[in-house]
């Protein structure tokens, strides 16, 4: 990845739909290269998808989840992936192993999931927040 890729995520990261055309205005390049390096970074696994954020109106959480040190965190979190109201799950360093960003209804929703979450014999501890607001990068 060079310094073009890196423009052209940039701009990818806060409007996937932006036309290849007005990203090669703006990073001074052609139509062609952009759609190219798309294609490449899509191939390379470099963008693994390409998604949509939306404003709902219902309750969104981060929902912090520790599990045992034994256990294999990469099968725990595919597993919650699965649940219906979770956007995101990711792996990450420091006193919690597993995040959980969820979209629900509302808070009956994100405590639903919490405890769905505290059921699983690998969680050990979990600690929630609630997103307030978001900006994009």
């Amino acid at each position: 990845m060079d310094e073009l890729d890196r423009q052209i995520l940039n701009i990818l990261r806060r409007d996937a739909r932006t036309p290849y055309t007005e990203i090669a205005d703006e990073v001074g390049t052609s139509e062609g290269t952009v759609r190219n390096r798309v294609e490449r970074m899509t191939e390379d696994g470099v963008i693994e998808r390409f998604t949509v954020s939306t404003r709902t109106g219902n309750v969104q959480a981060m929902i912090e989840i520790a599990v045992a040190v034994d256990v294999d965190t990469q099968k725990v979190s595919k597993r919650m992936a699965e649940w219906e109201e979770v956007d995101f799950v990711w792996q990450v360093s420091g006193e919690q192993d597993v995040v959980l960003v969820v979209d629900a209804t509302d808070t009956r929703g994100v405590n639903d999931l919490i405890t769905q979450a505290r059921e699983q014999d690998e969680v050990i501890g979990t600690k929630t927040r609630l997103i307030l607001d978001e900006q994009l990068g």
